[in-house]
C-alpha cells in the first residue's frame, strides 16, 4: 500500500512538471494556431524579406500559410479587408496613395521601418555620360541626345521602365509629361526582369542604355553606380497624388525625382491590435539594405528556386542569431 501511494506522488509531481512545461511552452507561443496570411508582389526579389517574418511568426507559434502573391493595390486592399494579414514591403511614401486608398490608418497598421534608405531613380550608362555630358533626364527633350538610347529605330529614348502596379509607373508617367519628354522618350512597360535582362545585354554588347531601378536590388550588383552607370538627376522636384509636393532633392544636392524610402511591414490593424506578439515584431524587426541586396543578387546568379530561398534566409537567421532571437523574445514580452 505504502508503495502504491508513493508511486501515485510521483505520477502526481511527474504530471505538475509536465503541466508546468506545458504552461511554459504556451507561454512561449503566445498565439499558438492563430493564422496568418502573407502577400507579397510579383517581384520574386521580396520573397526573402517576406519569409524572414513568417518564420519569426512561426517562431511565435502562428500558423502561416503559404504566400498569395498579387500586386500592391490589390494587396493594400486585401489587407485593410482582411482578406490577408500583412506585406512586408509595404513602400513609404511610394505607396501612400494604395494606403490611403485602402482605408489608411484606420484599416491599416504600420510601424517601425523594415528596411530604409531605399532609393530609385533613372540611370544610363557611364559612357555616353561622359561622351555627351549627360547628367539630367531633362537633357532628353533634345532628339539628338533622345536618339541615343534609341533601341527600335523610331527615333526616341527607350527608357527601361517600371510594371504597372507597383507605384514606381505613376511617377515615371508623371515625369514625362512634367520634364516635357513625351515627344522624345518611350517608357518601356511590361515584365520588368526580362526588360532588365534585355537592357544589361545591350550595355555588355557597349551600346547604350537607359533605365529605371531601385535599392535593394541586384541590378545595381551588376551595373554598378559610378563605375558602369551614373545617376541621372531630375530637373525639378515633381511627384504625382499623395507625393505631390514634397521634395525629392536629397541632404548632398543631388535631386534623382523619387524620395527616399522605408519599407515597412502593413498588416491589418484590427488583427494587429488583437496580436499584440505579432504587431511587436513587425515594428522591431530590421533588415539592412546591404543584406538584401547580397541576397538578391545570389537570385540574379541563378540561386532563385524556392528551395534556394529557404536556404538564403535560414542562413541568414543563423548568421545574425541573436538579432533574431531578440526579436523573438520582444515580441513574447509584448503578449504577456
Amino acid at each position: 500500500m505504502q508503495q502504491r501511494f508513493k508511486t501515485l506522488r510521483l505520477l502526481a509531481a511527474t504530471a505538475g512538471i509536465a503541466l508546468a512545461g506545458l504552461t511554459a511552452q504556451a507561454a512561449d507561443l503566445p498565439d499558438k494556431g492563430v493564422t496568418v496570411q502573407p502577400l507579397k508582389s510579383s517581384i520574386a526579389e521580396e520573397t526573402f524579406q517576406t519569409l524572414l517574418v513568417m518564420k519569426a511568426l512561426e517562431k511565435l507559434g502562428y500558423e502561416v500559410q503559404p504566400i498569395k502573391e498579387v500586386e500592391y493595390p490589390t494587396a493594400h486592399i486585401a489587407i485593410a479587408n482582411g482578406d490577408a494579414t500583412f506585406m512586408a514591403d509595404h513602400w513609404n511614401p511610394l505607396h501612400a496613395d494604395y494606403y490611403k486608398n485602402a482605408g489608411g490608418d484606420a484599416k491599416l497598421w504600420r510601424k517601425g521601418i523594415y528596411s530604409g534608405n531605399a532609393a530609385q531613380g533613372y540611370l544610363i550608362d557611364k559612357k555616353t555620360a561622359d561622351a555627351h555630358k549627360i547628367t539630367n533626364i531633362g537633357q532628353l527633350k533634345d532628339p539628338a541626345i533622345a536618339r541615343l538610347f534609341d533601341s527600335n529605330g523610331d527615333g526616341k529614348a527607350d527608357l527601361t521602365g517600371c510594371n504597372p502596379g507597383w507605384g514606381c509607373e505613376a511617377v515615371i508617367e508623371h515625369h514625362l509629361d512634367a520634364y516635357q519628354l513625351r515627344d522624345t522618350v518611350t517608357h518601356n512597360q511590361g515584365s520588368y526582369s526580362a526588360l532588365i535582362a534585355d537592357t544589361i545585354a545591350r550595355y555588355r554588347e557597349g551600346k547604350p542604355v537607359l533605365y529605371y531601378t531601385w535599392t535593394p536590388y541586384w541590378v545595381s550588383n551588376e551595373l554598378k553606380p559610378g563605375r558602369d552607370v551614373v545617376w541621372l538627376e531630375v530637373p525639378f522636384s515633381s511627384l504625382p497624388g499623395a507625393q505631390k509636393g514634397l521634395d525629392t532633392k536629397l541632404p548632398n544636392g543631388k535631386n534623382y525625382g523619387f524620395v527616399v524610402n522605408n519599407q515597412q511591414i502593413v498588416a491589418n490593424k484590427a488583427w494587429a491590435e488583437k496580436n499584440p506578439a505579432a504587431a511587436r515584431l513587425f515594428e522591431v524587426m530590421q533588415l539592412p539594405v546591404a543584406d538584401i541586396n547580397a541576397q538578391n543578387h545570389l537570385m540574379s546568379q541563378g540561386q532563385n528556386k524556392a528551395a534556394d530561398i529557404e536556404r538564403h534566409t535560414n542562413a541568414w537567421i543563423r548568421a545574425h542569431q541573436a538579432t533574431f532571437d531578440g526579436w523573438i523574445n520582444q515580441a513574447r514580452a509584448a503578449a504577456r
